[in-house]
């Protein structure tokens, strides 16, 4: 008699709760109005409590942003982010010199280290049509031997994330997207040096996966004993995963060391998978520094107040970079990118 691959299934909130060595996915489905010409939304605010706006007010929020969506000027120590973005743009700044412009299907990922202060805001650029914007913001621990390293900032652009089609018996298809992890003969681009994700032992994958109706596809088992796996159902009304019917959206807790199937429902279904190999090590939080112990955190805010981790080198707290569309990346030694 076999064993359903499924551990668990809860319902989302948010952020999404996550295993270690993941921290929390925060996802971000905001339906921005259209422009006003200075990248903000072209309605009133009244109603909203402008700086701190997660109300989801008209389907959007502003969220610490007071004219432009976003997040404004913000430190980070210990931990790494992965923001994957599917629609719209995200602005950023950082205290290491580095500003870039990314979006649809860019993945950006920083590594805070010992500090980095940053900025995301969302630019509304569209004046005569709405300015949609979805995004996943992964929070990816770090363990002690790296809490400390230099902050790191990279762009993995949308043209060059690595993706493989997979069809089904009957031609339904199944596109992956292979941002962190091997998947199959799919190799993705390298992590940043410090990340948990570039250890061997680490197990890291982050997948998204998207199934026409009715498509039917296997997740590959894990390769390395002791992996957490959780796939997070969250376009789609129904689909089968493990031979266990499932209703989105949801987190699914999986076995990861089996091969897994995957059905999806009447309608396109969509999914993102963290797997990893936990990093076992305490874990304290206040805010933005995540470190090992309350004095670490302690020390953090200490050395924050007394350094703001290089300093910030912009005029404004939330700096967005003009109304053009082309994406870029500048890097901290000067370096400029945009995408192939």
């Amino acid at each position: 008699m076999s064993t359903s691959p499924v551990l668990a299934v809860r319902p989302l909130g948010f952020p999404w709760e996550t295993a270690d060595p993941f921290l929390f996915c925060a996802y971000h489905d905001d339906a921005y109005p259209k422009g006003n010409g200075k990248m903000g939304p072209a309605v009133p605010l009244a109603g909203r409590d402008i700086g701190q706006d997660f109300s989801r007010k008209d389907g959007w929020s502003m969220y610490h942003g007071d004219s432009v969506p976003g997040f404004p000027a913000h430190p980070h120590r210990g931990f790494e982010t992965v923001t994957i973005v599917r629609k719209g743009l995200i602005d950023h700044s950082d205290s290491l010199g580095a500003t870039a412009r990314f979006g649809g299907g860019d993945v950006q990922w920083v590594t805070a280290g010992k500090g980095i202060v940053h900025s995301e805001m969302f630019p509304l650029l569209k004046e005569d049509q709405d300015n949609p914007l979805e995004l996943f913001q992964i929070w990816l621990n770090l363990p002690k031997r790296s809490k400390m390293a230099e902050p790191h900032f990279t762009m993995l652009w949308n043209e060059q994330v690595p993706r493989r089609v997979l069809a089904d018996a009957e031609g339904r298809k199944t596109e992956v997207a292979v941002i962190a992890g091997q998947f199959g003969d799919v190799a993705p681009l390298a992590p940043p040096p410090d990340s948990w994700a570039a250890q061997d032992e680490s197990g890291v994958a982050i997948w998204t996966l998207r199934m026409e109706a009715g498509a039917a596809m296997q997740l590959p088992a894990a390769p390395l004993a002791g992996t957490q796996r959780t796939l997070y159902f969250f376009k789609g009304a129904a689909a089968n995963v493990g031979g266990q019917p499932v209703q989105g959206p949801v987190a699914i807790t999986l076995e990861a060391d089996v091969i897994v199937p995957i059905v999806a429902g009447d309608t396109v279904c969509e999914f993102l998978l963290l797997q990893g190999r936990p990093i076992g090590e305490p874990v304290a939080q206040y805010g933005p520094f995540v470190m090992n112990t309350q004095q670490e955190i302690a020390q953090a805010m200490q050395d924050y107040r007394r350094t703001q981790f290089g300093g910030w080198k912009f005029g404004d707290a939330a700096p967005v970079h003009g109304t053009e569309p082309k994406r870029f990346a500048k890097y901290p030694d000067g370096r400029e990118e945009v995408p192939a």
